[in-house]
């Protein structure tokens, strides 16, 4: 007999109504994004010519709590919302374990992941706005994904540059973005002045996260009435992502439920962020709160063995300067199959709850390790996880197996924050045995550190 339904959709008339803003509540506020030129911290009119106008408003404000959801982005989001907490009834069984393990997933939707709650907002705002398009860069290409679908259904056109071994890895990701209408091109490419410089130093390049934002902008700034959007990482993403921890709260608290342990996946910070808001909320006013556990992959550790400092969120230095916890813009992570957490930088908010306390634990996880807890969860529960969602899948099997080795029993949140049907090349990898963990040595990561901007 289980004690709680398998998935537990809250009734629609319980979406959240309006973004919870957790910069509100911390009492070290983010570092401001600087102008890499003067020092100083960036003002709207600066941003404006890059960024969406009310995605600036909100990346700017540290104080305001809520910020509505509007309308057409509401009535967007019952297409796909409220996403399900599920209880994980299978996997506690096959891991014997006394913990209770719940997971948010956010794969029910084409783009496979939570990035459509954040897409949404975007596209929206730069159709209020009055532009044309918007670019953006994708690694494993649920943002690319997702930011096709929303400007197909505002009424936008996409340029997606898409990190270039996650192209190679999963073609079909570039067909649907293009079946909604985006164009796609594989970064680094040689459509862009950057791309060219890149290709120059280095013809066999596979590309990263930073890589592929620089050329966005580049190519953004090129274009009339386009704008930038970055899928991760932005003080406006995190907002925009905080209906997964404000719905996993909510469906929690209709069973009865509180997490001891909130585990996410880190790559940007976006999902993780949005997932541990709610509770995160409760730490910072002082109340009792679970512990907040990130989990990042082991060939790209920003969080374990970076540096929280200023520094460019891309390789070509277009972008501002950001307080976060960094491996330099210049870094390129060996290749693994953890495209969208191929990202040099964390979030800045991430970044200073880390800083101080407020993030429990970081932990980095190799590759092989992921995909055995991701092919063990796959098995029992029946969904297949994303890599990148496998990360926080593998800290949560070693929670329940210390709850079993300790007798404890521990309530178990993690976020699957997408479904891995366009990875199979990378399953394929793990069961032929040809999947290689890759640790960066401590001198790729010390010359990575060493391009940091200098403060003086």
């Amino acid at each position: 007999m289980t004690s709680a339904p398998y998935k537990l959709y809250l009734p629609q008339e319980e979406l959240p109504q309006a973004w919870y803003n957790l910069r509100a509540d911390m009492p070290v506020k983010p570092a401001p994004l600087l102008n890499p030129q003067t020092k100083q911290p960036l003002s709207r009119d600066e941003m404006t010519p890059v960024f969406v106008e009310a995605t600036v408003d909100q990346e700017l404000d540290d104080n305001k709590a809520y910020f509505d959801i509007p309308g057409p982005v509401m009535d967007y989001y019952r297409t796909f919302r409220p996403s399900p907490l599920c209880r994980a009834y299978a996997l506690e069984k096959e891991l014997d374990t006394p913990a209770k393990i719940y997971y948010k997933f956010e794969g029910n939707n084409t783009s496979g992941s939570h990035k459509l709650n954040s897409a949404a907002a975007v596209a929206y705002y730069a159709k209020q706005q009055g532009l044309d398009g918007l670019a953006t860069e994708t690694g494993a290409g649920q943002w690319g994904t997702a930011l096709s679908m929303a400007s197909a259904f505002f009424g936008l056109d996409l340029r997606v540059f898409m990190v270039k071994l996650s192209a190679e890895q999963k073609p079909y990701r570039r067909a649907v973005m293009e079946t909604y209408g985006a164009t796609v091109t594989a970064s680094p490419s040689i459509t862009t002045e950057i791309g060219r410089s890149i290709l120059a130093k280095d013809p066999d390049c596979k590309g990263s996260l930073g890589c592929a934002i620089s050329e966005a902008i580049e190519y953004a700034l090129t274009q009339n009435k386009t704008r930038y959007a970055l899928g991760s990482m932005l003080n406006s993403v995190l907002l925009h992502q905080s209906v997964i921890g404000l719905e996993s709260r909510q469906a929690m608290e209709m069973l009865g439920e509180t997490p001891d342990i909130v585990i996410g996946c880190a790559g940007g910070g976006s999902n993780l962020g949005g997932l541990i808001c709610a509770y995160m909320r409760d730490k910072l006013q002082g109340k009792p709160a679970p512990r907040f556990i990130a989990v990042e992959p082991e060939n790209c550790p920003s969080l374990t063995r970076g540096r929280f400092a200023y520094d460019y969120g891309d390789t070509g230095h277009m972008t501002p300067l950001v307080k976060m916890y960094t491996l330099g813009g210049d870094f390129m992570p060996p290749s693994d199959h953890a495209g969208g957490l191929r990202y040099h930088g964390m979030s800045p908010i991430v970044s200073q709850l880390y800083y101080d306390g407020y993030l429990d634990e970081a932990r980095a996880v190799a590759q092989s390790r992921v995909f055995e807890a991701a092919c063990r969860f796959a098995r029992v529960e029946t969904i297949l996880p994303a890599p990148e969602s496998a990360h926080a899948i593998c800290a949560a099997i070693d929670e329940a197996i210390r709850c079993r080795e300790s007798g404890q029993s521990k309530t178990i949140l993690f976020g699957l924050t997408g479904t891995g049907n366009y990875d199979l090349a990378a399953y394929s990898s793990y069961k032929a045995g040809t999947m290689i963990d890759n640790r960066p040595s401590d001198e790729l990561i010390g010359q990575g550190l060493a391009t940091l901007p200098s403060m003086d």
